[in-house]
């Protein structure tokens, strides 16, 4: 359901768009340092909210894992890996065994934005290794000559750990933990001393946290266990009256914080950038519909994150680019020399690009619905034969070929304004 347009535009928005949900860390953020005290294996069950903290623990470590595995196989890896692959001043280095040419190749690579490491090899020999200290999830693969033969190897990192640990905080509203053996990672949550079950409670500064975990691995080697943290306190309000009642709170808790950082921080970011750009407001401020498209045009196109702009002046539409779905429209005047001179209307995200990030990072499906009041199903991640409107539920059980979900409503707008409702689809089992 999407156009040309609106299908280059997410591909632009996915490189980035998990960053959104850093501006979204509205829980508990932990200081960290020494004197704590531990006590994992605790009596979960008998402190005050724990038995349904393991329930969120649970989820919540399973919605990490997803994004981990972002950096393992997904749209980003191919990318990067791809990315490698055509780069003839890498394969000449190689071929040459020229350290100093490869380090430059691998720092270009890098520079890109599309890896956060390179390490590149020619047999033994380490011919550069370029990047940010304490990466997560190495993927290796080799550097073949123009006619497809072994030259060299690499190991490369879409996945730097500052990166991680930032983006995790915005979706848990907790903490994280990446330990390599009894060694917390700098930047991320100090745990205690000694050895810890894989599940279980602790206390830090005083405060009591419910904590899960999952294996990983560190770049360009070795292992590291990543911990999910949050306070026992702060689980009280996903809790459900059952199991499945808590898990799908929990997920729709994500779910939510990732549409609300589409018109959060970020949004603001390039609402202020148009609102400065000076070919736009003299285009406005002279009531030119050709000269203000310009504009757009630059604003949409030009390296930015923003997936479709309308700008007007007085009630008069003056342009209006991008893809023809897009949700969470953030409005802004549009002053010149102080004077009001005319509006804008812009959003950072498209339907695409909300299915992706619900389906890739958290496992959940998407149907999206708009045009009231006889509401159209204009994106589906659930496939063929999918009911109307008033077949899906709000809330409850639906059941699609065989599979059973538990679904759960967003009330969101579309863009330039009025209603879209996203159903979210929690399958059950979750995994």
């Amino acid at each position: 359901m999407i156009s040309r347009m609106a299908t280059y535009l997410s591909a632009k928005r996915a490189v980035v768009v998990l960053a959104l949900l850093v501006a979204l860390a509205g829980g508990y953020v932990s200081s960290v340092g020494g004197g704590s005290s531990a006590r994992a294996n605790a009596d979960i069950d008998s402190a005050p909210g724990g038995a349904c903290g393991t329930e969120v623990l649970e989820a919540l470590d399973q919605v990490a894992l997803h994004v981990y595995n972002e950096g393992i196989s997904s749209e980003r890896t191919e990318i990067a890996e791809r990315f490698i692959a055509k780069s003839h001043a890498l394969r000449e280095a190689v071929e040459h065994g020229d350290a100093g040419a490869a380090h430059a190749a691998a720092q270009a690579l890098v520079a890109s934005g599309h890896l956060t490491n390179l390490t590149v090899l020619r047999g033994v020999q380490t011919l550069a290794d370029v990047g940010s200290e304490g990466a997560l999830a190495p993927l290796h693969g080799s550097i073949l000559s123009a006619t497809g033969a072994p030259i060299g190897s690499f190991v490369t990192s879409v996945w730097a750990g500052t990166g991680f640990l930032s983006e995790m905080k915005g979706v848990i509203e907790g903490d994280i933990a990446l330990r390599e053996g009894s060694r917390s990672i700098d930047g991320s949550f100090a745990l205690p001393p000694g050895e810890l079950p894989p599940a279980g409670m602790l206390t830090e500064h005083g405060t009591v946290f419910q904590y899960a975990s999952f294996p990983a691995s560190v770049y360009p080697s070795g292992s590291l266990r990543i911990y999910i943290l949050r306070p026992v306190s702060s689980t009280a309000r996903i809790c459900g009256a059952t199991p499945q009642d808590t898990l799908v709170n929990t997920l729709s808790r994500v779910a939510s914080l990732i549409y609300a950082g589409e018109g959060g921080r970020h949004a603001l970011i390039q609402v202020h950038r148009a609102q400065q750009d000076s070919a736009l407001l003299g285009a406005v401020a002279a009531r030119n519909p050709a000269a203000t498209h310009q504009a757009v045009l630059g604003l949409v196109y030009g390296h930015s994150h923003i997936v479709r702009l309308r700008v007007s002046a007085r009630g008069h539409l003056l342009s209006d680019v991008g893809g023809p779905y897009v949700l969470a429209p953030v409005q802004a005047p549009l002053r010149l020399h102080g004077k009001r001179i005319g509006e804008l209307v812009l959003s950072i995200q498209d339907d695409e690009g909300y299915l992706r990030l619900a389906k890739r990072l958290v496992g959940l499906d998407v149907l999206m619905y708009m045009n009231s009041p006889h509401p159209t199903l204009v994106k589906n991640s659930l496939g063929p034969g999918v009911g109307g409107y008033s077949s899906v539920p709000a809330s409850g059980l639906y059941h699609y070929r065989g599979h059973t979900f538990r679904v759960f409503t967003l009330d969101a707008r579309s863009f330039p304004s009025g209603p879209l409702r996203i159903s979210v689809l929690v399958p059950i089992p979750y995994s």
